[in-house]
């Protein structure tokens, strides 16, 4: 599988803008590699591209799933590759757009073979306290208690069960390369992270959230509904239901959700920087004109080595 480029990075830098624009200016098309906007609805809530941006170029895998249904990196893999695949087949260029390290991961390198979960000792740990799961992820594997949202139960108890199943780091397990049974199933890793300066990015996520609630962000998560354990991970999902149901005030739940929008990309950050060899690219210090001249450039270089390799 060929032709693709990678643009990785924190929310709120304004990575879909851009790679709409190189998307159109090469004849490319994007697929999307975030984990909650894949799903339909809540598209304020997840900062989905508007309809100017969308417009721009074709996009997939947003807006393609129910909000009930489950998502994992390997159920990504396989839509990203199947489209990546299609997108090639018409001789574009695939832009992989998107935060979600785990995500980008599972396409340039494959996921390691991960165990099954077991009922019995995941009914353990869900007995278990949020601070009596995070102490024992501390205990077992430091650097998955590091980059985890100690909040997220789900994270919590799953990362535990990887490490008493396997007797190793749950860090280790997930990072490592497991995809040599799927032959062709990974995709070079060529591309870049953007990023802006920290005060830059804070600002901009304050005044997207602050946006979200003009625009109408409430209304949106009532009318939600019912949803899967994944799509309820969502940030700011658990802050608006408790506006709705009268347990904090609306300064207060917009105030939270700008402090965990922060903290999610200071983690998506650290971890690219981290997991890829992806060239950085700060965004403060560039124009949007420059950015995508340099962006066409490597995409260019991406389709030719694409074309070499598959020729």
């Amino acid at each position: 599988m060929k032709g693709a480029l990678f643009i990785g990075g924190p929310t709120a830098t304004g990575k879909s803008e851009l790679a709409a624009d190189v998307a159109r200016d090469i004849d490319a098309e994007i697929v999307s590699a975030d984990a909650f906007q894949i799903y339909r609805g809540l598209d304020l809530l997840t900062a989905k591209p508007d309809a100017s941006t969308l417009g721009k170029a074709p996009h997939h895998l947003i807006g393609t799933m129910p909000l009930h249904q489950e998502m994992n990196a390997e159920k990504y893999r396989r839509a990203a590759s199947r489209a990546v695949n299609e997108i090639n087949s018409r001789s574009r260029l695939a832009l992989v757009v998107g935060g979600s390290g785990l995500y980008i991961k599972a396409l340039t390198h494959g996921l390691a073979a991960l165990p099954e979960a077991d009922l019995k000792l995941r009914e353990q740990l869900n007995a278990m306290s949020l601070d009596e799961l995070r102490s024992q992820l501390t205990e077992l594997d430091p650097e998955a208690a590091r980059n985890i949202d100690t909040k997220n139960r789900r994270r919590l108890v799953r990362a535990l069960e990887i490490c008493l199943l396997t007797g190793k780091r749950a860090s280790e397990v997930v990072a490592g390369v497991g995809d040599s049974g799927r032959p062709g199933s990974t995709i070079p890793a060529t591309g870049v992270f953007v990023f802006r300066d920290r005060e830059e990015l804070y600002a901009r996520i304050n005044q997207r959230v602050e946006a979200m609630f003009e625009q109408g962000v409430i209304e949106e998560v009532r009318a939600a509904g019912a949803m899967g354990s994944t799509a309820s991970q969502v940030i700011g999902l658990r802050q608006i239901r408790e506006l709705l149901n009268g347990q904090m005030s609306l300064s207060q739940c917009i105030a939270e959700i700008q402090q965990a929008t922060r903290r999610y990309a200071k983690r998506q950050l650290t971890w690219l920087r981290r997991q890829t060899n992806f060239l950085p690219l700060n965004l403060s210090l560039l124009t949007h004109n420059e950015a995508k001249i340099l962006l066409r450039m490597l995409s260019e270089r991406r389709k030719v080595s694409g074309v070499r390799a598959t020729g």
